[in-house]
């Protein structure tokens, strides 16, 4: 049953089912999914940033899977998926998936937490979530973890597959973005770029090339931007 967004008691549930995923607040998603599970399916109105407990932007059009996702709530993902959640909505304007949230961090940060991350990343999959979905730019999911730094949610990804040189629509590979400028806040923090050192060794360990060539025919050693980076490729 899916939610009527004209319905005045329909409003107030979903400003309770996000609070309560922003609260971590199990019992509460438990209590309002079995009131309506149709909330499992509807989608939030207003975007916003959450900056106090999860800091992600959230988009009109984003689901309550979303939300978790992204805040890394894997008991309140899954009582969403339980309840009906599709794991592959991409139904915003950047066509993000839930799985694109949970890939997505900030290092360091006080909202970042690998494990709970990886934990995230994996409920999805299991629940069917498509590892090759591409955004609007033609992101990955590996695509995001590797921007914002997320050396677990890399690794675990390409062990469960992920594709490390399909493109996203400016003709980047993962391991192009891996040495580069992303231009994603806190990149310059020591934690961020140890996390990039890691990134890319772990490309490297899985034997991927740093003559591998963009859509413009330029190399990842050639995207290199730092004298360390450089050195690595070498």
């Amino acid at each position: 049953m899916k939610t009527n967004p004209n319905d005045a008691s329909a409003v107030r549930m979903d400003a309770r089912l996000i609070q309560a995923i922003l609260d971590d607040d199990r019992q509460a998603v438990r209590s309002l999914l079995k009131a309506n599970a149709g909330l499992a399916t509807s989608l939030i109105r207003e975007p916003k940033l959450h900056r106090s407990t999860i800091f992600h932007w959230i988009y009109a059009g984003d689901t309550a899977l979303h939300l978790a996702a992204a805040g890394y709530r894997v008991e309140i993902a899954q009582l969403l998926l339980a309840a009906g959640a599709d794991p592959n909505s991409a139904s915003n304007h950047r066509r993000s998936t839930p799985l694109h949230y949970a890939a997505d961090g900030r290092v360091p940060g006080p909202a970042w937490d690998a494990q709970r991350q990886v934990s995230m990343i994996r409920c999805l999959l299991q629940a069917g979530a498509d590892i090759h979905a591409q955004d609007k730019n033609g992101a990955t999911a590996l695509h995001r973890a590797v921007r914002t730094r997320c050396a677990a949610a890399v690794r675990f990804l390409l062990e469960a597959g992920a594709d490390p040189v399909l493109r996203n629509k400016p003709g980047s590979t993962p391991f192009h973005l891996a040495v580069q400028n992303t231009g994603r806040g806190g990149s310059g923090e020591t934690a961020a770029i140890e996390a990039q050192r890691e990134i890319i060794k772990e490309f490297l360990a899985r034997g991927l090339s740093p003559n591998l060539r963009n859509s413009s025919g330029k190399s990842v050693r050639n995207s290199a931007q730092s004298d360390w980076i450089r050195e690595l490729l070498r």
